[in-house]
């Protein structure tokens, strides 16, 4: 079973940093709505003017940062598997955000 595993690692791990950055772009699409409700509700007394310039922030530099400074953490925690478990480590981690975004009717 380590053998198979590791021969899954073995194919996967050129792909691992593209791997990450999927993973948190499916993150935060998955979840980002919740962030924004929060945004808003923080924003919400402000000006129309204030409330849509730091909303357009938001997204564009916020889930930016997100994006490129949490896919190499989302590597970074991979990485403390064992090699011959970090290959299935990425596919568990697709499927269960599969299955919370199928909880969240994303699906």
């Amino acid at each position: 079973m380590i053998d198979l595993l590791g021969q899954l690692s073995r194919w996967l791990s050129e792909y691992y940093t593209p791997m990450s950055l999927m993973l948190m772009a499916t993150i935060l699409v998955v979840y980002g709505d919740i962030i924004n409700k929060h945004f808003k509700l923080l924003l919400a007394p402000c000006h129309f003017i204030i409330r849509t310039t730091l909303f357009v922030l938001l997204c564009a530099f916020g889930y930016g940062a997100l994006t490129l400074y949490g896919a190499p953490f989302v590597l970074h925690i991979i990485k403390y598997l064992p090699w011959y478990l970090q290959g299935i480590g990425f596919v568990m981690a697709f499927i269960i955000l599969g299955i919370l975004a199928e909880r969240r009717r994303y699906i």
